[in-house]
């Protein structure tokens, strides 16, 4: 982990700008300040002893179990299905099909897909302007027609235990009258292609138009060098630790549905089931435990869901479904899959004159969201100056897997798309890939500096972010390393990236601190980690605040029962908005607190202080602490009534809160030629999250994030017969993901340039690490091949095809 001070230049801001680890208070005492401290997490003592519980830790009573029946084609008309010999099996309790879900009222899940609005959270983000089209394609949890996709679940078996249910699932007779297929966005895009959703005409879900399309043609015209490239983001799998999983009871007393799931938001989940179930939000109850893995695919709700609740309503028992791992890589909401479409131009001296784009986007059989189109085509200028751009943003809908967020949602993609771009016109223009990102660097005393697709940024040191990551990463002594390389037969590339993200997700968050005079500090959030470590983090956030140790507050998320509202973890919104929020309800009882104490001491409010996380009044050595203050709150009757009872705040936001978190990342790898084999050997990672609550958090967030990143350049890749539709990739035995001897050690540092956005000075680090992590990884290997005049290389850049391109440029036979 690299540390230490900016270089003292005068574009580094070196008295304003430092490394995290530079101010962090030293770690003495039992005191605070705890913000800052990278204390290691409360929860993983838990976790790693193997006492956490996740959702297929749960029995209930008299639970039955789920197996789905899945259509083995990806497009299909549903001539008839058979369940009578199905449901005379041993064991079975019910079987349910899509007509017995819509014979009970079940309705479409409506995903809400295109997302509130990047800047004005009341409008949706495609159809904010005039001309702009999109469409929520209703989600049937289970087709009575059609089905649309690969895996679809057109049956459900509900039985005794879970082998009954799987040998009376073979005995479910479909009669499916296979129909043409559409799995690329090329194909969809046909005139002549068969439709998905026959309302439409056509197979596009968004159609959308931003910028100055005049102005940028105008300038791309004038250009002295035009780039024009396609860069595609493969489709790949969210490859989670836990199987998605979700026992579902009914109460026919109370008419009230309880669902035990991991996911990324309990109270969004709640709301969705509800109206897919046709029921008011007060009868239904969702719990989420510890998640094994969000990463943006379980923020929404999965279509088995639903049909476990009608069906615990139909036996009246609680009913239990375990997806397997060869479901999850046929059904798992996949992740990925844009084409960007680049048309660049640059002035002789490099910098850019007007960027034209195309994103498309394949969103899938069924509208689940729009968010990775709509955070790509908003981030797309990243951090460069560029004075004129415009976007062509297509949703197509195919017959394959619905796509939903996953890490990064769009940003890693639009930088993929700039960085490239960048290396390969500075090959063509004769000028440093360095000096060509300098030149286009928005320069920091233009901060807050306006995009030209509308994002304000407030605060970045581009290009000390930039110097400190070259410096960090010894850029100048890798000529030495690419020599050594070449000595032992390899061949040595470095790459460069810079990246800015622009977090938004779900507009509304909530929390609720409560002081028990115990000597806990109860916080219910709307917020739930997923691996994050907020039990950690938010207690440090309140610890500071109210003049507690973090071992202090006991932190309650994921119960709809307890969780008034929210809006989950995604886009890096946990601790921006949360965290806002408990520096506001600390405020608040702070205040409260004052007013209790004068009350009770007999004394002005003014005359009572709170420093060093006590409170007392003037003129007086005696000091309490704010469990103290909830105990006189508690028994005191001679307060005011609106100071009595529980010492308690409650403090909610609706709106955005931006932020810019940014930062660079340079990789550098050695190639086999012999082989085509990639290893990653260096990799360097400079990253402004704003203030960090707990660099240790941070740091892993950022690690995790690079493997997921590096992995989509190296390895991973889902692949379909383009005849059968059929998936290819369907095992961990045929899916490519990274793995810990893939990688080395990082360097990674923390730093800061101060946001004024939100209290903490909170950017968010979840989404940093994977963000610039496929341009980098890629522009280090094309560096590494240059030689054999290659200039791009498509993700995932596997063996097979560099071995092809290193012998095709030798001239032999591929």
């Amino acid at each position: 982990m690299a540390a230490g001070h900016w270089p003292t230049q005068a574009t580094s801001h070196a008295a304003e700008r430092v490394s995290v680890l530079d101010r962090m208070p030293a770690l003495t005492g039992n005191g605070g300040p705890f913000i800052g401290r990278p204390l290691p997490r409360f929860e993983d003592e838990r976790l790693v002893q193997g006492r956490g519980r996740y959702t297929d830790d749960f029995t209930l009573p008299a639970e039955c179990h789920a197996v789905f029946v899945r259509s083995p084609y990806p497009h299909a008309r549903i001539r008839g299905i058979d369940v009578a010999k199905a449901a005379g099996q041993p064991g079975v309790l019910t079987v349910v099909t899509g007509a017995d879900y819509l014979a009970v009222g079940g309705a479409p899940i409506d995903h809400f897909a295109d997302p509130a609005d990047a800047r004005d959270h009341t409008k949706r983000a495609f159809r904010s302007l005039p001309g702009n089209m999109s469409v929520d394609i209703a989600h049937a949890p289970m087709p009575v027609e059609r089905v649309r996709y690969l895996g679809e679940p057109v049956a459900m078996i509900v039985a005794e235990t879970l082998a009954a249910a799987q040998d009376a699932a073979e005995h479910v007779a479909v009669d499916y009258d296979e129909l043409p297929c559409v799995m690329s966005v090329e194909e969809a895009l046909r005139d002549d292609a068969p439709r998905l959703e026959e309302s439409l005409g056509n197979n596009l879900a968004v159609d959308a138009h931003f910028g100055d399309a005049d102005a940028t043609e105008r300038a791309i015209a004038a250009s002295t060098l035009v780039i024009e490239k396609t860069f595609v983001n493969q489709r790949i799998v969210n490859a989670q630790m836990e199987p998605r999983s979700a026992i579902v009871s009914y109460d026919a007393a109370t008419g009230t549905f309880t669902m035990i799931a991991g996911s990324q938001g309990a109270i969004r989940q709640r709301d969705t089931l509800a109206a897919a179930l046709g029921v008011e939000r007060d009868k239904v109850e969702v719990i989420c435990p510890d998640v094994g893995g969000g990463f943006g695919t379980r923020t929404n709700l999965s279509p088995e869901q639903p049909v476990l609740a009608v069906a615990a309503r139909r036996v009246g028992r609680p009913v239990r479904w375990t997806s397997t791992r060869s479901e999850a890589f046929l059904t798992d909401y996949q992740c990925r899959d844009i084409v960007t479409r680049v048309r660049m131009g640059f002035h002789p001296d490099g910098r850019i004159a007007g960027y034209a784009c195309e994103i498309v986007g394949n969103v899938g059989a069924y509208t689940v969201a729009f968010v990775p189109m709509a955070n790509s085509f908003r981030i797309m200028t990243t951090v460069y100056h560029v004075p004129h751009a415009s976007v062509v943003v297509k949703g197509v809908m195919t017959n394959t897997v619905p796509t939903a967020p996953f890490r990064g949602a769009g940003r890693p993609e639009a930088t993929y798309a700039m960085e490239r771009t960048l290396d390969i016109a500075a090959a063509k223009l004769g000028i440093d890939r360095l000096e060509i990102r300098r030149r286009n660097l928005v320069p920091y005393d233009r901060l807050p500096y306006t995009s030209a697709m509308g994002l304000t940024y407030d605060s970045g040191d581009f290009a000390s972010n930039f110097d400190r990551v070259l410096d960090v990463a010894d850029w100048d002594g890798f000529a030495d390393r690419r020599a050594s390389a070449r000595r032992r037969g390899r061949l040595a590339g470095i790459g460069v990236a810079n990246y800015v993200e622009s977090p938004v997700g779900i507009p509304h968050e909530r929390v609720d601190v409560t002081v028990e005079p115990e000597g806990v500090v109860k916080v219910v959030t709307g917020t739930q980690s997923t691996g994050q470590g907020h039990e950690t983090s938010f207690a440090q956030v309140i610890a500071d605040h109210l003049g507690i140790t973090p071992q202090q507050v006991r932190l309650i998320s994921g119960d709809t029962r307890i969780v008034k509202s929210g809006g989950g973890s995604h886009s890096d919104r946990s601790m921006r908005l949360g965290g806002a929020l408990l520096v506001e309800s600390s405020g608040t009882i702070i205040a409260k607190a004052k007013d209790i104490l004068a009350h009770h001491a007999g004394v002005p409010v003014e005359n009572v202080e709170f420093t060093d996380g006590m409170l007392r009044t003037k003129n007086s050595n005696e000091t309490v602490d704010v469990f103290e203050v909830a105990r006189i709150a508690k028994e005191d009757g001679t307060l005011p009534e609106n100071l009595r009872g529980p010492l308690s705040a409650s403090a909610s936001f609706t709106g955005r809160m931006p932020a810019y978190p940014t930062g660079a990342a340079v990789c550098e790898v050695e190639i086999d030629p012999d082989t085509g084999v990639t290893q990653v050997v260096r990799y360097t990672s400079i990253d402004d999250a704003g203030q960090a609550i707990n660099p240790l958090i941070l740091h892993g967030q950022v690690h995790g994030g690079i493997v997921q990143g590096v992995g989509q350049a190296l390895y991973e890749g889902v692949v379909y017969d383009i005849a059968s539709g059929q998936v290819t990739t369907g095992s961990f035995m045929d899916y490519a993901m990274a793995r810990a001897g893939h990688m080395p050690s990082f360097a990674v540092d923390l730093v800061e340039d101060p946001t004024n956005g939100n209290p903490l000075r909170v950017k968010g680090g979840g989404e940093s690490g994977i963000t610039p992590a496929l341009a980098t990884t890629i522009n280090a290997v094309v560096d590494a091949l240059s030689e054999f005049g290659v200039d791009h290389v498509e993700m995932p850049a596997t063996p097979a095809k560099i071995w092809a391109l290193i012998n095709e440029a030798k001239g032999g036979s591929t």
